[in-house]
């Protein structure tokens, strides 16, 4: 559970430093997808104000931005019932906690503190694509199973 609660706070502080209007729509629906996947994670549940308050925006835009994403089939969403995760929705939200987790793991070998790694992932993620990640994850492989290469980025 510690951990959700970590990449939560990583996106609420990512949230509140971008401009607003800087993404794109889909970037914009991917945010929303991994809050509430972290979320029900965390939580067991998601209110439209624990999505407001990690992605400091507000409750108008996330209304807003929950019915696209209902409307696009990603979630059930119903007034006063709650939110669930469709299958297209879940799946898309464990593909980006997937990215954010081997691009954590790339900052963290760096030599680069925790909170900012999730801080300069959450700033990044959207940018990478499914071949340039499988690449980024087998130069992590490669600098995990190579005793010399970790002690020269340690000495970085």
């Amino acid at each position: 559970m510690g951990k959700a609660r970590d990449r939560l706070e990583s996106i609420k502080a990512a949230q509140s430093k971008q401009a607003r209007g800087r993404r794109g729509r889909t970037q914009r629906m991917e945010d929303y997808l991994e809050v509430i996947y972290e979320l029900i994670e965390h939580k067991g549940y998601v209110s439209m104000s624990d999505i407001s308050n990690y992605l400091n925006v507000s409750s108008a835009s996330v209304t807003k931005m929950v019915q696209r994403l209902h409307e696009s089939g990603y979630i059930e969403y119903e007034k006063y019932r709650g939110i669930r995760m469709k299958d297209k929705g879940l799946e898309i939200a464990k593909m980006i906690r997937e990215r954010h987790s081997i691009l954590t793991e790339f900052l963290l070998l760096l030599g680069i503190e925790e909170e900012d790694a999730h801080r300069i992932t959450e700033g990044i993620e959207h940018y990478f694509d499914n071949r340039s990640l499988r690449r980024l994850e087998q130069l992590i492989q490669i600098i995990k199973s190579d005793e010399s290469i970790l002690r020269k980025i340690s000495a970085l």
